[in-house]
Formats: C-alpha cells, sequence, structure tokens
C-alpha cells in the first residue's frame, strides 16, 4: 500500500487539530486542585468523636488547590463540592485535549521539517 503523500499527511494533522481546537469551546468552566470528604475529631472529651468505636464529625467537603506557589483551602457545601468535582474534571479534559494537540503538531513539525531538510 502506498504511503499518504506529504500533503495529504499534512492535511490529516490540519484536520485533526483543528477537531481537537473545536472541543476546546466544550469544555466548560474549569479549576484545578482537589476535593476530598473528611471527618474530624474535636477537643471536648466527652463527645461522640471520642467514643469507642469513634463518631467524627462530618462529613466536610474541602478544596485544596496550589495559587501562585500558596496552597489554598475552603471548605464547601455539598453543592459547591459537586460543583468543583465537575470543573476539575473539566480542567483534566482540557489538559488532555491539550496533549493530543501538542502530539498532533509534533507529528506535523517533524513531517514539515523532514520536507524542508530534502528540499
Amino acid at each position: 500500500m502506498a504511503r499518504p503523500s506529504t500533503a495529504a499527511q499534512l492535511a490529516g494533522y490540519e484536520r485533526r487539530y483543528r477537531q481537537l481546537a473545536a472541543q476546546l469551546a466544550d469544555v466548560g468552566l474549569i479549576a484545578q486542585g482537589s476535593v476530598v470528604r473528611r471527618y474530624t475529631r474535636c477537643g471536648s472529651p466527652g463527645c461522640r468523636c471520642r467514643a469507642d468505636p469513634p463518631q467524627p464529625h462530618g462529613p466536610y467537603w474541602q478544596w485544596t488547590a496550589k495559587i501562585g506557589g500558596k496552597t489554598v483551602t475552603r471548605r464547601l457545601t455539598e453543592r459547591q463540592a459537586g460543583l468543583y468535582k465537575e470543573w476539575i474534571g473539566n480542567d483534566r479534559q482540557l489538559r488532555a485535549i491539550i496533549g493530543q494537540m501538542r502530539q498532533v503538531a509534533a507529528q506535523a513539525t517533524e513531517l514539515l521539517l523532514s520536507e524542508a531538510t530534502n528540499a
């Protein structure tokens, strides 16, 4: 089977790159960080959280991210935690699409550079 021409390969890379770029518009809001559900114990000696078996306080939802080189933590409601999880998922999707775009761009770059060398 004949190998596709350089122009056909390049057109395929450009088409795939544009498809990926179009997906970026549908990603939605993004956020970095992580969301965790925490249970805590207090300092009161007779509290249920110190009983046997312990019944810790919670759940409490918490978002943590590194912003400007500093760790930022925010306590959330369950609804807010759901929103943050969605936004963090969108951020992962965005990064995956950009990673694919980089791969396609690298393939196109190699093709163009090899053509420039052979010309």
